[in-house]
């Protein structure tokens, strides 16, 4: 986000998703993601799933 100079309530207003869902993602509290928000984040950040999620 940092890199393409978005906020996180533009981010969570792009893809569809409420700032405090974004936060969860964000600070690995999710349990699952669904494929469209996953796919919505990528395309807003013009990015790749790989970009924005890292295995531990």
């Amino acid at each position: 986000m940092a890199e393409r100079g978005i906020t996180g309530a533009a981010l969570a207003a792009k893809v569809g998703i409420t700032p405090v869902n974004l936060s969860v993602l964000k600070n690995n509290r999710a349990k699952a993601v669904r494929f469209s928000t996953l796919a919505a984040i990528c395309q807003a950040l013009d990015c790749q799933p790989g970009d924005v999620f890292s295995v531990k």
